[in-house]
């Protein structure tokens, strides 16, 4: 039996291929499957099919890739997933995902920044949903068991080999213990350890990367997140909802507290229609030097356009807006900020089949790390769930049927089962959630869009005394169910997390895509490598691959006049 954990496209893909090749799997995920985070990808995904412009092809996808990743991409990765993309679209079709159309029937593409030829198919606004809904469609057909609202608190290993993993339910407290040949981590990334993120208050707090590191393996590029420039502000418990970029594309103007139209600072040619990481930056030193609005953003006004194009081009920002802060984006600008959006770095897994240093443990989707290097292609990450899903699930089920026995360990699981009984016992004076904004607070602070080394130095210092303090929370299921145990294991992932992102961006002594040093402000060629992370061994530097000729050649500035450069 092979376990997946994380119910998001990634996780789903893998068990559909699974079962598909007739491997027992279970599907665990703490949130329940129709609202996984993937639900949320509004934008596309990408794949070069070539039905608008008949000279896209797989290698010219893998160059723009590869050119936007800052070099830091894995050509290895990249490639794989670039050839893979037209089947992983062909294997949506098959379940019986509604792709938008052209009236001749073909799959309708359109232009993502940085993209030279149109390959992002799409769904409405909805593209993520779509996906997620006919992923849940072709699970319920082949009757593959889920488990929702199961939160895993670590995987089992027993000589450098996993053999299953322990969890709880988060409603009843209801133990579970679960015996696996192989496991495939598919819960997400760390963007949660920012005070403001595009994630919801309890995702992508960085499970998958304590899960993976305690059982042995190590990380990859943690320092590499991608911070989209416009989050809303209010309300707080839903601060850094994403304002989508298709406001900034139909003609939406960013404004300082001033008045002021600031990008005409930054990237005079193409204003708002700038790259993702410029237009945070801009917004950010707006925002530092004094410029922001008096909670702390800039103004995001389309009130000028005509409402007839807010409401059938915008209808979910202005639905959004209307619900969250009763604002008619009609008539009046939205406050924003930049918000933690992706994590480009993850576990480090090898490119051919995603599995890492624990035999029988592999890792995919926002979890893993390796194609999108310093800055993330839009509509690359869906495209990358269902390649991976797919290669993954069939790598982990030749894993599985090649075991003649399967050696377990009582003292692992002894050892896990006293975690959650110790939790559980703890009555100190810390509060789990107070020790959780503590952390964002301080990466925010500290590890946000813009870094430096007394910065990053003094990040460290705070999280030694959050992690000190981290050994006297007290921890008080009640009437509503277990989420404060739950909560108390985000807290570890934070802490794990936010050490290796501190300490890899105090090493990465450069400016590079999404990673940006105030003290180091140039690109420094000999730091084109990847930088792995474990508690054991610090960072190390691990050098990528030569670019293949026949995609090199093909790594050209891709204009984007008039293209909402992503």
């Amino acid at each position: 039996m092979v376990l997946v954990i994380g119910t998001g496209g990634a996780g789903l893909r893998a068990a559909i291929e699974l079962a598909e090749a007739g491997v027992d799997v279970l599907a665990v995920g703490k949130r329940p499957k129709e609202d996984a985070h993937t639900a949320l990808a509004a934008g596309g995904i990408n794949a070069a099919l070539a039905t608008m412009d008949p000279e896209d092809s797989w290698q010219q996808h893998a160059a723009d890739t590869l050119k936007e990743s800052y070099l830091l991409a894995d050509p290895r990765t990249v490639g794989i997933v670039t050839q893979g993309a037209a089947r992983g679209i062909d294997d949506l079709e098959r379940y019986g995902m509604a792709f938008a159309r052209e009236e001749d029937g073909r799959i309708s593409q359109r232009f993502f920044g940085a993209h030279k030829f149109r390959r992002t198919a799409f769904a409405g606004d909805y593209t993520g949903l779509e996906i997620q809904r006919t992923l849940i469609r072709r699970m319920d057909q082949l009757d593959i068991p889920v488990l929702d609202g199961v939160y895993i608190t670590r995987l089992l290993v027993h000589d450098g080999a996993v053999f299953g993993a322990y969890g709880f339910d988060v409603t009843n407290g209801k133990r579970y213990l679960i015996h696996a040949d192989a496991v495939i981590l598919a819960a997400g990334g760390h963007t949660r350890i920012w005070r403001r993120t595009s994630s919801r208050r309890d995702e992508n707090t960085g499970d998958s990367f304590r899960l993976a590191v305690e059982a042995g393996a190590r990380l990859r590029d943690a320092e590499l997140v991608q911070f989209h420039p416009s989050g809303i502000i209010e309300p707080e418990n839903a601060a850094g909802t994403l304002v989508s970029e298709a406001a900034r594309g139909e003609g939406g103007v960013l404004r300082n507290a001033l008045g002021e139209r600031f990008m005409a600072r930054y990237d005079a040619d193409r204003m708002e229609l700038s790259t993702r990481d410029r237009v945070a930056l801009a917004s950010y030193t707006e925002i530092k030097e004094g410029r922001g609005t008096p909670k702390g953003g800039v103004w995001l006004d389309v009130s000028h356009l005509p409402r007839q194009t807010i409401m059938t081009r915008l209808p979910r920002v202005y639905q959004t807006l209307l619900d969250l802060q009763m604002l008619d984006i009609t008539r009046e600008p939205i406050e924003i900020a930049p918000t933690a959006h992706y994590s480009m770095g993850g576990v480090w897994v090898r490119p051919e089949d995603h599995s890492t240093d624990v035999r029988g443990l592999y890792a995919i989707g926002e979890a893993s790390s390796g194609l999108h290097g310093a800055n993330r292609l839009g509509g690359n990450s869906l495209i990358e769930l269902l390649v991976f899903g797919r290669i993954t699930g069939q790598a982990a089920a030749a894993y599985s049927q090649s075991l003649t026995a399967q050696p377990r360990s009582a003292s692992a699981i002894a050892h896990a089962r006293e975690e959650v009984d110790d939790l559980l016992a703890a009555d100190g004076p810390e509060n789990v959630r107070a020790l959780q904004r503590a952390i964002r607070n301080t990466m925010t602070e500290h590890a946000g869009v813009v870094r430096d080394e007394e910065g990053l130095r003094t990040g460290l210092a705070e999280l030694a005394v959050i992690e000190k303090r981290m050994e006297d929370v007290g921890i008080h299921p009640d009437i509503a169910g277990y989420q404060d145990l739950a909560h108390a294991f985000d807290l570890k992932s934070a802490a794990l997390a936010a050490r290796a992102t501190l300490e890899a961006a105090l090493e990465r002594r450069e400016t590079r895509g999404c990673h940006n040093r105030s003290d180091y402000p140039d690109l420094d060629p000999a730091l084109r490598v990847n930088l792995v992370w474990s508690p054991t061994t610090g960072i190390t530097r691990e050098s990528i691959p030569a670019i293949p000729d026949e995609i090199s050649s093909l790594m050209e500035e891709v204009s984007t006049d008039g293209k909402l450069a992503e």
